[in-house]
């Protein structure tokens, strides 16, 4: 882009009142004047358009809930009230709002509507897909400001991966199936942050074992997927043990983000000597060099504190301990155990 085009997109943002981040702010309205500059087909822009429309509208309405982690919960939209899952449906989002969270569901009936009304309208957020059928609204979220519609499943994922701290399955068809995949194809890869991926059921269900079978007689015996993937997920069949399972994924460890090559874990309290000797004992075949070592804030997140992979008090983290490593990028299912080993680790008092 020439030099004056520039200065104008400068002056444009600072006379707007873009005071927050304008850089990419700048990068934004550069971008879309390529897009311009390219002849990019109408189609295209209207594309762009929308999508961009669409993660802007969701962007402002989580803002305001920030502080508070979410927890999304998925699953089959046939599923009716009388059926033991929409019952343990609404069962976990009442309790799990009692413990602190808030809830996220697909904003449909079925498993969505029984989590959305356990949760109570000011503690949920629907993220509605526009449907030709079948999806609407549930009654507890329509009308609410945390209701989002969205016109493309790509930035409805989005904002589920963005937003949420936990996720929980219930049985459910195809939908459920891709959502389930995508969470657990985003953080094998490291596309994504870690976070707990229950599979829940009734007592009696063994919907996700049958899966389980599957995964393992299948993907696991002709070696498409590492023993290690199965960090990644948890089978459960009751709400206290699902909730249990998130809650203890938080009890030291609370987000991570990447300095270059290097992680950067934050933890609540700092690790024992012993107890970070034991963690390098353990892990040390998945660093690229050196040791976990145990540190406070690095000079580089201080310069960019807008981004962390996790943090819910984004306000409050500056304070925490770090873990940080050089890990190999190649098994992100043993940085999932890596959390585990953090959690179950002595901390001094």
């Amino acid at each position: 882009m020439k030099a004056k085009e520039e200065a104008a997109v400068k002056a444009l943002v600072a006379e707007s009142g873009c005071a927050h981040s304008p850089e990419l702010v700048e990068e934004l309205i550069q971008t879309a004047l390529r897009l311009g500059r390219d002849k990019a087909p109408v189609a295209d822009l209207k594309l762009f358009v929308r999508s961009l429309k669409e993660l802007r509208y969701a962007s402002k309405a989580f803002q305001p809930y920030s502080d508070r982690r979410k927890v999304a919960v998925f699953g089959s939209a046939r599923l009716a009230p009388e059926t033991a899952e929409f019952k343990m449906a609404e069962e976990l989002g009442r309790k799990i709002v009692e413990r602190g969270f808030m809830v996220i569901t697909g904003g449909g009936d079925g498993i969505m509507g029984a989590a959305q009304k356990g949760a109570g309208r000011d503690n949920g957020f629907g993220l509605n897909i526009l449907l030709p059928f079948e999806q609407r609204a549930n009654e507890t979220i329509h009308g609410d400001k945390k209701l989002i519609n969205f016109n493309y499943f790509f930035t409805r994922k989005v904002n589920f991966v963005k937003e949420t701290d936990a996720f929980v399955l219930f049985p459910g068809g195809f939908g459920t199936q891709d959502e389930g995949f995508e969470c657990l194809t985003l953080m094998q890869t490291g596309k994504a942050k870690i976070t707990p991926l229950i599979l829940l059921d009734t007592p009696e269900g063994r919907y996700w074992e049958t899966w389980e079978f599957f995964i393992k007689n299948d993907l696991l015996r002709m070696k498409l997927i590492s023993p290690s993937d199965f960090h990644f997920f948890k089978i459960l069949h009751s709400c206290e043990e699902a909730i249990e399972h998130i809650q203890h994924f938080y009890k030291v460890f609370d987000s991570y983000r990447w300095v270059r090559e290097r992680m950067v874990i934050r933890i609540k309290k700092p690790l024992t000597p012993e107890s970070l000797a034991k963690l390098n004992g353990k892990f040390q075949a998945i660093l690229v060099s050196g040791k976990i070592e145990q540190t406070g804030i690095l000079p580089e997140e201080a310069e960019q504190r807008s981004w962390s992979v996790g943090a819910s008090f984004r306000g409050q983290i500056d304070d925490l301990t770090r873990l940080v490593l050089t890990p190999k990028k190649t098994d992100f299912g043993m940085l999932r155990l890596l959390i585990d080993t953090i959690n179950d680790s002595e901390t001094e008092a």
